[in-house]
């Protein structure tokens, strides 16, 4: 049964605190991501009975509602609707000054600096900084917003490299090169946006100054005694600058005197944050980018099998707190410097013991039990690599399947690694998909053929050990499935 989508996102509004307690609303592939002034009015007992709603993670200022794909675009939409339609009452906050008369190019003095509707800038009450979950989960806010672009643009990348490969279509390829690349070439510039927004700055000067690393000009600057490259740094380059763009913003906010405020704050940010990328943040960036395609290089030609096991096992749980988003960067870089991403197949993995573990269960149920539909409905899109549904609605509220899953997606990993290590590395040239959606993304140093088949390997191996582990060890009784069914 379909759900309506205004109906969820009016149910889900006042389970979250209502208009005043949300800060700021996005959406990845498959989660409505709120961040929340108070997440302890969250009530999650009542969310997760919300028709619709398969999961539930609140953390660190954010709750994520796992709704699925598909789903979660319309009710993120409707969300914003109520939301824009709702009257909220602010929290109470000190009166503000008069604000000074500036000229009617850009925003005032006041409003950027506190987040006043009609500015660019982040919301007023942020969320927020501290510890390790947070910075990851605020790097996972500045690159779960460009995940469409990366995937739409991905498969058209693969689509225009089968055509070239095979000679077809040579007065159309050209195009679909363009039409694939242009987002690519400009991602720091996005980053860099995303990233001031994100942390409390102006969100086109942090893309300005993230536009610095992607200019043809730098190729005229000698950093350390080396001419620079446009593109050097990627996306590491572009959030590092963004980052020095909303430090020099809000100093220069806090001190420059507010009727030179609209002219002084952004030349001082975007020339002060601009040298700074230039002979610093650049040059930095690109040698951790480097450092980082090395490392992951050397970590499956080394120690594949056994890093794949780790990473092919973690992954889900990553995935169920919601921090899985935090890898971006890294796929980014890795794809920016060789063309693809090798972590991003074996991280696949998990999806494909995840759906092996499904399975057993189905098998393992008697023919009316309720829980079968829910595996039935959520099993295509496990199989296209969208393994939240199975999680939440299947192997998470049943414990032990939801361990067995991370066994069959260590045993994936381990086959795709095993291969890394005999020197058939096997990567995807855009983030996002996994499953059998990931074969259309699939690159490597060999040939496509080749590639594939250690691909499909590793996730026949992951459905193969899911299943069989989750069928002796899963622990799926009747009983078990109805309370799992009853209690989310």
């Amino acid at each position: 049964m379909r759900i309506d989508s205004s109906t969820t996102a009016a149910a889900i509004l006042p389970l979250v605190g209502g208009p005043a307690n949300v800060t700021s609303v996005a959406h990845c592939m498959t989660r409505l991501r709120l961040g929340l002034a108070d997440p302890s009015r969250v009530d999650g007992a009542a969310l997760r009975a919300v028709p619709g709603v398969l999961g539930l993670v609140v953390d660190d200022g954010c709750c994520q509602v796992v709704l699925g794909p598909g789903a979660v675009t319309r009710v993120t939409a409707a969300f914003e609707n109520l939301l824009a339609a709702t009257p909220a009452t602010a929290p109470a906050a000190p009166p503000a000054a008069p604000p000074a008369a500036v000229p009617a190019a850009g925003p005032s003095p006041t409003a950027a600096a506190t987040g006043a509707p009609g500015t660019e800038s982040a919301p007023a009450a942020p969320r927020p900084s501290t510890g390790p979950k947070a910075v990851l989960r605020r790097l996972a806010a500045v690159f779960v917003p460009l995940i469409p672009a990366l995937v739409g643009c991905g498969i058209l990348a693969g689509v225009d490299g089968l055509l070239v490969n095979a000679g077809r279509l040579p007065g159309l390829t050209p195009a679909l090169t363009a039409v694939a690349s242009g987002f690519m070439a400009l991602l720091p510039v996005f980053v860099g946006y995303n990233t001031a927004k994100e942390f409390g700055g102006t969100p086109v000067l942090g893309g300005a100054v993230a536009a610095i690393v992607v200019h043809p000009g730098v190729a005229k600057v000698t950093a350390f005694g080396v001419a620079l490259s446009p593109g050097q740094g990627g996306v590491l380059g572009a959030l590092a600058a963004a980052l020095l763009a909303t430090r020099v913003e809000k100093w220069c906010r806090g001190r420059v005197p507010r009727t030179l405020d609209v002219l002084l704050t952004p030349t001082l940010t975007i020339l002060v944050a601009g040298l700074g990328t230039l002979y610093g943040l650049m040059y930095a960036a690109g040698a951790v980018s480097s450092a980082v395609g090395t490392a992951a290089n050397w970590l499956l030609a080394t120690t594949g099998a056994f890093a794949g096991l780790v990473l092919g096992g973690l992954f889900l749980p990553l995935v169920t707190l919601g921090l899985h988003q935090a890898l971006i960067p890294v796929h980014a870089t890795l794809i920016e410097q060789q063309g693809y991403t090798v972590l991003l197949p074996v991280l696949a993995m998990a999806g494909a013991g995840q759906v092996g573990a499904a399975i057993a269960v189905y098998v393992r149920l008697r023919p009316d039990a309720p829980l079968r539909t829910t595996i039935r409905s959520a099993l295509p899109a496990g199989l296209l690599g969208v393994g939240e549904p199975l999680v939440y609605g299947v192997s998470l509220p049943l414990g032990r399947p939801f361990l067995t899953a991370c066994a069959g997606g260590a045993a994936g990993g381990a086959f795709v690694g095993f291969f890394a290590m005999l020197g058939d590395r096997v990567g995807a040239t855009a983030i996002g998909p996994s499953g059998w959606a990931l074969f259309p993304l699939l690159a490597g140093n060999r040939g496509l053929g080749e590639t594939a088949a250690i691909y499909a390997g590793g996730l026949l191996t992951g459905y193969a050990v899911g299943f069989a582990a989750t069928y002796a060890f899963g622990g799926v009784t009747a009983a078990v499935a109805a309370a799992a069914t009853r209690d989310p």
